[in-house]
């Protein structure tokens, strides 16, 4: 039966377009679903941030970052637009990310690249490239200002939605099906202001960033039957960053620990190691 304009209109105003589109393979769940706040809370981690004190920027360093990775609770790790009732899913396969990192400093700027490369850890496959610029300006008594842009691009697989424990379950809608490969693009992209000590051996800092979360994720999951699940769900965000560290000289080397937070998601604690390895 087709249904009257004005009817198949206010339907869509009452929020029943969401669940529709997820029929056709495509959801756009609200910004305070259960979806919406689960690629919130792990883009958390995710996120390419400086961690250091600004300073005057000379030469290249290369170093290795870890960073923890925020519980998802059960609530949450339950679809409540795309695939309703479904989970809770699969959001702590691993305990944290590990992400080298290199920085050089050109004409008083500092670029930035990070990669995570395609190993495959736990059943989770990233291949993720994070870009920065960053430009340290000086301040009073060996104090500097630091301004940052900064992206993170590329994807992650994991069993999310079907891992091998859901597959056992007789429960689960995942029951006799295949393990899921399902892909994440984080897609998180922002900017950061920082103030901090440039010059003394021990520098602390703290700063406040704004970043703009575009995750992408697609399921693909084929169940007992045969019948596979390609649903992509689309979640557009915008989040305020609040973040404080500590940098510790060591000669040529550097050890920085950090707390990251998006007040409204989660937190994250970075440990990142450095050395200078040219002028």
């Amino acid at each position: 039966m087709k249904l009257p304009r004005a009817l198949t209109v206010l339907l869509a105003l009452a929020g029943v377009a969401p669940a529709l589109s997820a029929q056709q393979g495509l959801c756009f769940p609200a910004r305070d679903s259960h979806e919406a706040n689960t690629f919130a809370i792990l883009s958390v981690p995710v996120a390419f941030t400086g961690t250091r004190a600004p300073a005057a920027a000379s030469g290249v360093s290369v170093g290795v970052e870890l960073a923890s990775l925020p519980t998802v609770d059960a609530t949450d790790a339950t679809s409540t637009a795309c695939r309703p009732g479904k989970g809770p899913e699969n959001t702590h396969p691993i305990a944290g990310i590990v992400r080298p990192r290199i920085a050089v400093a050109v004409h008083g700027f500092v670029l930035e690249a990070s990669w995570i490369p395609p190993v495959t850890v736990n059943e989770v496959k990233a291949n993720l490239v994070g870009l920065a610029i960053a430009r340290p300006f000086a301040l009073a008594a060996g104090w500097y200002l630091g301004v940052r842009v900064h992206a993170v691009l590329g994807s992650l697989n994991a069993p999310v939605t079907c891992n091998d424990a859901a597959l056992r379950d007789a429960t689960s809608e995942c029951f006799g099906g295949t393990r899921s490969n399902d892909r994440w693009q984080p897609g998180v992209f922002g900017a950061e202001a920082v103030v901090g000590a440039g010059r003394a051996r021990i520098r602390p800092y703290l700063g406040v960033g704004y970043t703009m979360l575009r995750s992408r994720f697609r399921v693909d999951f084929t169940n007992a039957a045969g019948s596979t699940d390609n649903t992509q769900v689309n979640v557009d965000l915008e989040r305020v960053a609040l973040f404080a560290g500590v940098m510790w000289r060591l000669g040529q080397s550097s050890i920085t620990a950090e707390a990251y937070s998006t007040p409204a998601d989660a937190v994250t604690a970075r440990l990142v190691v450095r050395t200078l390895v040219g002028r």
